[in-house]
């Protein structure tokens, strides 16, 4: 399978770092706002930083709400970042309440701040819990670049691939049939975070092993 790696262009910073991360491993990257190009991906990235209501919000200004939710319905490879993974749930308690994408069944929460530095910045570990392409090669307990003050937590625990301890224990790594995310910055996370990269390129021209091809909105 060939093509452009389609990174969503929503108005957030950080996507010429995804696009350089994803042209080091050997992959196609387009950063693009145009709706059009989302039919033409081999594989999805939906980046980002920054506010659940403002991604949303871009979203849909952009047209590009329905066009992700229909890559994803179709069973084809996506891989959220930071509010990329956050964006993918049903909703954010951020700003007083923000509707999300509804992709994964589960809410948003803002991090306790009990004695803790928030948002949570810097490098921090992730425990994998279950194989999967993505982490192969990748030791559990390795470390990645957390940017963010808001944490996922899913109505279905058997999303969660990787766990992070910061606080509370939540998902730092989601994972249902062609859905994948990170809530740290694969881009930011040095040759671990590559390794991401290159695993999920890897995936999504492999096909995706059986048992991961079904669209996650299925």
């Amino acid at each position: 399978m060939s093509g452009p790696v389609v990174i969503v262009d929503y108005g957030a910073g950080n996507l010429r770092s995804v696009a350089r991360a994803i042209a080091h491993v050997d992959g196609t990257p387009v950063v693009s706002s145009d709706p059009d190009d989302i039919d033409t991906a081999v594989a999805l990235i939906l980046p980002g930083v920054g506010a659940a209501a403002d991604t949303m919000s871009n979203l849909r200004s952009r047209g590009l709400i329905e066009p992700i939710l229909r890559y994803i319905e179709q069973g084809r490879p996506f891989l959220g970042v930071c509010m990329g993974l956050q964006a993918l749930f049903e909703w954010s308690e951020e700003g007083g309440g923000q509707e999300c994408l509804g992709v994964f069944p589960g809410k948003i929460l803002r991090f306790p701040g009990q004695g803790l530095k928030v948002p949570h910045m810097g490098w921090n570990n992730a425990e994998w819990v279950r194989e999967h392409p993505l982490i192969e090669g990748i030791p559990s307990g390795s470390s990645f670049y957390f940017v963010h003050s808001f944490y996922p937590s899913p109505s279905d625990p058997g999303l969660a691939l990787g766990m992070t301890e910061y606080g509370v224990r939540f998902p730092s790594v989601v994972a249902r049939d062609n859905v994948l995310a990170t809530q740290f910055h694969p881009e930011k996370s040095g040759d671990n975070g590559l390794r991401i990269y290159a695993n999920f390129l890897r995936w999504a021209r492999n096909g995706m092993p059986a048992g991961e091809s079904r669209s996650a909105l299925a």
